[in-house]
């Protein structure tokens, strides 16, 4: 059963961390979190050889506490590790032969290559963007959390996910064309042009160059495309692109008889035993990749779909997530308070709530954001609804990141019964046929805020 009341951190026992989102983990350079240090690697291909992620599942529950994450963005997280272990660790992640991106993060979708909607595969241009920014002389001095999206147009977006820079891959006129813009996601960044691939290059590398000269906190919202010397068509509007993430949970077509199995992590963590023995059955299927999804999850390309159906009821006896209609699904949650200093509240015992007390706001149409502090480290972008934690309580946020000023705080042992009052909310005023969303939307920020703290 889920907790009734969540742990909530008070002011007084909260221990001093930095709240500014900005430092990148790495194997060089670890992140003390609440459970000791943290490393996020980042492969450089698009999947990882099951024997190789099952290694680092082996070094993870050696050398940390066992406890791995997909991020929001798709990279790799291992927690739990001291100063003592970070360097066997690192020495038995480079045994195993992976190859990781360091510097700049260029992103393409997980299934470039693979997706047969796509319009083309992103991982060329993503590579050459790669290769001339390891090119510069000097190197060029950019934000720590600065990101290029190379989007080849699949089913399998990044429309949804933050970015500096964004390619995304257009067939004009039987030509490919990539439409470039600048900050947020695809809906809210700034369109600048459609280029040709050779004119995205310079672009982006024009772009960089700024960014360098300006200095090493700047970020694409800082450009002005009007300074841009671009030789294709200004954009005016984006092209009706998507504002949520294909989720990776479930069945997804791949075409010539072959489906991606896609799983998702139970609060986007897995425990080393149960990723190791999910590849050791992959590996037994004879599969040669396992790729990192974006929104915390896993793909397993080339499998007949019987097969597929097989391997996603075996992931469900590990505790991986496997139905498209799991109201889990749709909740970004960071570690809360079992793993970092800076948070709050117990985000695993705010979702059992939310799926407890208010299953119809769980249907995929948002991620309800919970973040046990105001850097929302697990979704930067704006979201329908957030419960960021302060000293104040649970900051209620609508239609913003967690960053934004809360419409309202629920007192940390009120938030049960608050949970309750939305799912009532949404069960009695949303229309049929009506998304969460959309009654969200339509009810506005002073009604919600209203309810939740019991003020109707």
């Amino acid at each position: 059963m889920p907790n009734a009341q969540p742990l909530f951190r008070l002011a007084e026992d909260q221990p001093v961390a930095s709240t500014r989102r900005g430092v990148c983990p790495s194997l060089s350079k670890p992140m003390q979190t609440g459970d000791g240090l943290l490393v996020r690697l980042r492969p450089a291909s698009g999947g990882l050889e099951p024997k190789v992620f099952a290694a680092i599942a082996r070094a993870a529950a050696l050398y940390g506490n066992g406890i791995l994450e997909v991020t929001a963005r798709g990279n790799l997280q291992l927690r739990g590790l001291t100063e003592d272990t970070v360097s066997p660790l690192t020495e038995a992640v480079f045994a195993t032969g992976i190859a990781l991106a360091t510097g700049l993060a260029v992103e393409t979708p997980p299934l470039s290559g693979l997706d047969r909607h796509e319009i083309t595969d992103a991982r060329p241009l993503a590579g050459r963007i790669r290769q001339a920014v390891a090119a510069c002389e000097p190197a060029l001095r950019l934000a720590a959390k600065l990101s290029v999206i190379v989007d080849g147009g699949g089913a399998f977006d990044l429309d949804a996910i933050v970015a500096d820079i964004r390619l995304k891959a257009r067939r004009v006129d039987g030509a490919l064309r990539y439409a470039l813009s600048l900050g947020g996601t695809a809906a809210s960044a700034r369109p600048v042009a459609l280029l040709s691939e050779e004119d995205a290059l310079d672009a982006v590398m024009d772009i960089l160059q700024r960014l360098d000269r300006i200095g090493p906190t700047a970020r694409g919202r800082d450009i002005n495309p009007s300074d841009l010397a671009l030789s294709g068509p200004l954009l005016l509007s984006p092209e009706n692109p998507s504002d949520t993430l294909r989720r990776p949970a479930g069945l997804h077509e791949l075409g010539e008889g072959l489906v991606v199995a896609g799983l998702g992590l139970p609060f986007c963590q897995v425990k080393a035993a149960d990723l190791i023995a999910l590849c050791e059955k992959v590996e037994t299927l004879g599969l040669s990749e396992i790729r990192l999804a974006p929104e915390h999850g896993l793909l397993i390309p080339g499998l007949p779909r019987e097969a597929a159906r097989a391997l996603l009821e075996y992931a469900a006896t590990l505790g991986f997530r496997v139905r498209p209609d799991d109201p889990a699904n749709a909740i970004a949650l960071c570690a809360g308070t079992a793993g970092c200093a800076s948070a709050y509240y117990d985000t695993h015992a705010l979702a059992d709530l939310f799926i407890e007390k208010a299953p119809d706001l769980l249907d995929g149409s948002f991620d309800l954001h919970l973040s046990a502090c105001p850097k929302g480290c697990a979704h930067p972008a704006a979201t329908a609804l957030t419960l960021s934690g302060a000293s104040l309580g649970y900051g209620l946020v609508v239609n913003g990141p967690a960053s934004l000023s809360p419409a309202a705080y629920i007192a940390a042992n009120d938030v049960a019964s608050a949970v309750a009052r939305l799912g009532s909310l949404l069960r009695t005023e949303k229309n049929a046929g009506e998304t969460a969303r959309a009654c969200l939307t339509r009810l506005g920020a002073e009604r919600i805020a209203a309810t939740l703290k019991q003020e109707t």
